[in-house]
């Protein structure tokens, strides 16, 4: 153990030397190395969420399983004042019960197929012949009035799969880290932005669907097929049905099936070929509690002067339905439930507070992050701050997948950079290395940006995450990569520890401007 330290400490010594800026236990970080390394339990952590817990949508059983099950582990590890914490309202809950999906004519084939969330059921075993709508526009939906009782739709759609000769899983190369190194501030790139460019892009299909399943529920159809060129291979992208406010209908039966089963559909209907479906889906709604939930815990901190300041980790519990959320995001929360362990196991008695918080209704809009903070630290719409806003120092969020960690995004916060790069120096060889100004979107650490206080993504190899696992059925536990996720959590607890025995809070950028009700991420 002494050798190791004095070889880490000599490798660290010119680097240090050269910034002399960051307190650095080089002695602590090597012990944080051993039990993330070597006496893990990140698998079984992400087993519990996953095998064992299922599907995670918000307000469902399997959440519920899985936030209880956070809750006592949390506590069974001596942190304190574990909790599920209510945010507010989120709206009905959903669990799918019952779903067969078949060819039943020309010929009989199973089919791979998963109701979207929120969405009703067939009430019982249908049998049901297909009908094929090609609209443009909902003007091109009238030559279909009086024709859809009893029938199950799809639309038309002429497009093939292409070949793909690129891998499915990849890592960051040392030319692409480099890249992001050196990069310049990009312009940001968040969730809703993404979001409202694909609605512009999409706006008018939207209109035709809507008026298509208006038009369906009220003439008594079955249910409605679904796919996406993206979801090759058997691979099927499966997200939400419409709306679930505690005061909207039931949606009507929307079902997503393998593109493959989707286009041999849509040619033998072009042949003049009868199609039918045998359908047999049965969903619950969950309106006896609507509120939503976050887990959270503490490790309380200890010095006079800091112990009522903040450091926060944490990732977004909840899924969609498609498989059990393995890498979006059981993952990311297997990693902070770790590296709060790594932390207790080791006896830490750190200055600031350390506080976990898994998060809900991540996947429907940052909300249990969003209010979460406005509860406790500010409104974004008014910049109206609370008395934890001055108190707070950190927050670092895991939510890109399976991959390790191979350095930080910055979230433009410069006066962060060369902090970072000395937490990162001791772990140079396990990979992690890059400081990145710029921004990620689409998660949790958005939320405490958006009034102004330190939220970090980390960068992570991107493996399969993108192209086969995030938001479809293969999002298992299979897909996992355990070796990347002890790096993960390893790397976590180190930044988390740093971050709470350093003098001074982590710098802050300026604060932002009030947004009104513009989410603007």
């Amino acid at each position: 153990m002494r050798k190791t330290r004095l070889i880490l400490a000599v490798l660290l010594f010119p680097f240090l030397s050269a910034i002399a800026q960051e307190k650095i236990d080089l002695g602590m970080l090597q012990k944080i190395r051993e039990e993330g390394l070597n006496h893990s339990q990140v698998m079984d952590n992400v087993f519990h969420l996953t095998d064992v817990s299922g599907s995670r949508v918000t307000v469902s059983p399997g959440f519920t399983r899985a936030s209880n099950w956070a809750k006592n582990r949390l506590s069974g590890w001596g942190l304190e004042n574990a909790a599920l914490e209510p945010w507010g309202e989120f709206g009905k809950g959903w669990e799918l019960q019952k779903s067969y999906v078949a060819l039943a004519a020309p010929y009989y084939k199973p089919m791979i197929a998963f109701p979207k969330v929120w969405c009703k059921g067939t009430n019982g075993p249908q049998n049901a012949e297909l009908i094929l709508i090609d609209a443009k526009d909902s003007a091109d939906l009238i030559q279909y009035q009086g024709k859809l009782q009893g029938r199950i739709i799809i639309l038309n759609r002429m497009d093939t799969l292409k070949p793909d000769f690129k891998a499915d899983a990849e890592r960051y190369t040392d030319e692409e880290l480099k890249k992001m190194a050196d990069n310049v501030p990009a312009p940001p790139d968040t969730a809703a932005m993404r979001r409202r460019r694909e609605q512009f892009q999409r706006q008018g299909s939207f209109r035709v669907l809507n008026a298509l399943k208006n038009m369906a529920e009220k003439e008594g159809a079955i249910a409605m097929l679904s796919t996406s060129p993206r979801g090759n291979d058997g691979t099927l992208f499966v997200q939400g049905g419409g709306a679930y406010a505690a005061n909207s209908p039931e949606n009507f039966t929307d079902v997503v099936i393998a593109f493959e089963d989707y286009m041999t559909i849509v040619r033998l209907l072009h042949a003049g070929i009868p199609v039918k479906i045998d359908m047999d889906i049965k969903t619950r709604f969950i309106t006896d509690d609507m509120k939503g939930y976050n887990v959270v815990a503490e490790i309380k901190g200890t010095d006079k002067k800091l112990k009522d300041e903040l450091v926060m980790l944490g990732g977004h519990l909840d899924s969609w339905q498609g498989a059990t959320g393995a890498t979006d995001n059981a993952a990311g929360c297997a990693v902070m439930l770790e590296a709060v362990r790594i932390l207790k196991a080791l006896g830490i008695k750190p200055r600031r507070t350390i506080r976990i918080a898994l998060w809900s209704g991540e996947e429907q809009g940052l909300f249990g992050s969003r209010n979460y903070v406005k509860n406790h630290f500010g409104d974004p719409a008014t910049m109206q701050l609370l008395p934890d806003h001055a108190k707070f120092s950190s927050y670092f969020n895991l939510d890109n997948g399976s991959g390790k960690i191979r350095g930080i995004y910055l979230q433009g916060n410069e006066a962060c950079r060369s902090i970072f790069q000395q937490w990162l120096e001791p772990f140079k060889d396990l990979g992690a290395t890059t400081v990145t100004i710029n921004n990620t979107g689409g998660t949790d650490h958005l939320s405490f940006d958006a009034v102004g206080l330190p939220g970090f993504q980390f960068i992570q190899d991107p493996l399969e995450y993108g192209t086969r696992t995030h938001h479809t059925n293969m999002d298992s536990y299979d897909h996992l990569s355990a070796e990347d996720l002890m790096q993960a959590a390893t790397i976590v607890a180190a930044f988390v520890y740093d971050a709470a025995m350093r003098d001074e809070k982590l710098p802050r950028k300026e604060l932002p401007k009030p947004r009104g009700n513009q989410r603007g991420f």
